[in-house]
């Protein structure tokens, strides 16, 4: 199991994703991915997926057309870990928006 970060740690991780917000009421992050379309959208949350599974690491997230919300936090953890912080840079890698 990983270690929830402390709030140094936290503060420090998130000032290189810029795009990640801390979610009110939770020790999460969030972020919203707009795409072209549902085909782009789907086929981020696919590559995504097969990540996720190989970090056995799975995000909470919400699809609508062209968008996906994501939120990331580590449940056995109770809060967010560097798994997280790892898993929010991948994603902004495939969506592409490093």
């Amino acid at each position: 199991m990983s270690a929830r970060l402390t709030d140094a740690e936290r503060l420090e991780a998130l000032a290189g994703l810029d795009a990640w917000t801390l979610l009110a009421g939770r020790e999460a992050i969030r972020r919203t991915y707009a795409f072209a379309d549902f085909n782009a959208a789907f086929g981020f949350m696919t590559r995504v997926a097969l990540l996720a599974e190989k970090m056995d690491h799975h995000p909470e997230w919400f699809n609508v057309y062209r968008t996906v919300e994501v939120t990331l936090t580590t449940h056995d953890a109770g809060g967010l870990t560097l798994r997280d912080i790892d898993l929010a840079r991948a994603m902004d890698r495939i969506a592409g928006q490093t």
